[in-house]
């Protein structure tokens, strides 16, 4: 197989380390992330990887809380689950960096841009870890702005649903996949896959964005070698 990108950045949801326990880490998930970046890497891609937070909190549990608290204790999430994917992909041999954007110098790395794109060189994964280190930003913009900062050549949505859809599939049994659509696309249909203002930051930047289902087999693999599973947005 030969791959379509040379860097790219695998934004992985908490969620989806949950696996079907739906909070927490579930080890087989976890396994199964670092088993397929490891045969990424071994095609010689450089791989960045950024992490949500959602399987150890979703934002404010009452409006009584304060909305950048909320969202800081949503970046520290991020942090357990980097550093769960780091002891996943050092077991089998990865070498593996967390960069955080939160200064927690004791277990991980500040992120500096020089620094991580230096990593990315000698073939060593970076995790993205505590989201832009600002409240009121996704992990979405985390992954938009840390493409753009390294210059990746796109961006591997791995996701709950296997493709873009135009209604919510959980809901709608007649809601239909799109195979390719435009970043435009995203922001004036607002179809959810990411918030506005990480399809803004891909859309000035040109950074493509490939959507598709975590679960599948080997589908990271499959997506950086352009075979044509879930949705492109270019």
């Amino acid at each position: 197989m030969k791959p379509k990108y040379k860097r790219i950045v695998l934004k992985i949801s908490g969620e989806a380390l949950a696996g079907e326990n739906k909070f927490g880490l579930d080890e087989t998930m976890l396994n199964m992330v670092a088993e397929q970046v490891k045969q990424v890497l071994d095609l010689g891609v450089q791989i960045a990887v950024v992490v949500g937070g959602g399987n150890f909190w979703r934002g404010r549990t009452s409006k009584s809380m304060d909305r950048a608290t909320a969202d800081y204790m949503g970046m520290l999430a991020t942090c357990i689950n980097a550093l769960a994917l780091q002891d996943a992909f050092e077991t089998l041999g990865i070498p593996t960096r967390v960069q955080t954007a939160i200064e927690m110098k004791e277990v991980a790395e500040p992120y500096i841009r020089r620094k991580a794109i230096s990593h990315l060189e000698k073939n060593i994964v970076v995790i993205f870890a505590a989201g832009t280190g600002n409240p009121f930003f996704s992990t979405d913009t985390t992954a938009a702005l840390r493409a753009a900062e390294i210059e990746a050549d796109v961006i591997l949505l791995a996701k709950n649903v296997d493709a873009v859809y135009d209604d919510d599939p959980q809901t709608n049994k007649n809601a239909k996949p799109f195979e390719r659509l435009n970043h435009k696309d995203l922001l004036d249909k607002a179809l959810g896959v990411m918030d506005s203002t990480a399809a803004s930051l891909c859309m000035d930047n040109h950074i493509p964005i490939h959507v598709f289902s975590l679960f599948g087999e080997n589908n990271v693999v499959k997506a950086v070698c352009g075979e044509k599973i879930g949705t492109i947005v270019e």
